[in-house]
């Protein structure tokens, strides 16, 4: 059994001083903005929970684990934090992103999306048929709920693929992105805010097997090219 134990202080602890602890720094609101927390056993159910919910207010989080089996964990605790859950939300300051997080954003939504397309169109087109698609995000259309680094990234996506669609279709190439808002079951999503959920009219967050189905349509439909389909429970009231 994982016990689990939180301190939070000022931010004055080194990542030397704990072998064992990594540091990740996120913020969506300013509420511990400075703070440290060192959350012991933070491998365990209670410790991530615990360690979502403060960086979410701007703390930083010290990522504890106690032996090699925890590690992998670990490990995967801080990427959330440190990649997929970086937020600084619509009301945060553009200078909290450093350049460093947007480029690395950018390079993982926009630059492997590109490189991608790269790889893939040339055997494509000697088949005449492929299909591109991109996962996008409604925040591509309105700002979303994270910052204008990855809003941006995946804003970037929609100009390629119209620039793909037009240059490719008569070989049989079809090029479209989906913009998600706010799905369950997903790393991005695990403990949504009821002031994140109330954004969706419908009342709820989608399910991955309703992305999914798009996915399907996309891959079957040879006529259907250079679209941004929004799937959003109803939060936004057009296109892109």
């Amino acid at each position: 059994m994982t016990t689990f134990n939180l301190y939070i202080g000022y931010r004055f602890v080194a990542h030397h001083e704990y072998p064992n602890i990594q540091l990740p720094i996120m913020s969506e609101t300013n509420a511990l903005k400075g703070k440290l927390a060192l959350i012991t056993g933070c491998s365990g159910g209670i410790g991530q929970a615990s360690a979502r919910s403060l960086a979410r207010l701007g703390c930083s989080i010290a990522v504890h684990h106690s032996s090699s089996s925890s590690k992998p964990k670990a490990d995967a605790l801080v990427k959330e934090l440190t990649e997929l859950v970086i937020m600084i939300g619509p009301n945060g300051n553009i200078e909290d992103i450093p350049v460093e997080m947007f480029e690395n954003i950018w390079r993982l939504n926009t630059g492997t999306s590109f490189r991608l397309a790269q790889l893939c169109i040339p055997h494509m087109e000697e088949q005449r048929w492929g299909r591109v698609i991109f996962t996008s995000s409604v925040a591509a259309g309105t700002g979303g709920v994270i910052g204008p680094h990855y809003a941006s990234s995946k804003s970037a996506l929609h100009g390629l693929v119209h620039w793909l669609s037009l240059r490719y279709a008569k070989s049989g190439i079809t090029a479209n992105a989906i913009a998600p808002a706010l799905i369950e079951d997903t790393a991005m999503m695990s403990n949504p805010t009821p002031e994140i959920r109330a954004k969706i009219p419908i009342g709820r967050l989608g399910k991955p097997d309703e992305i999914a189905s798009i996915v399907a349509l996309c891959a079957t439909n040879g006529y259907m090219t250079n679209k941004v389909i929004a799937a959003d429970g109803g939060w936004t009231s057009g296109g892109f």
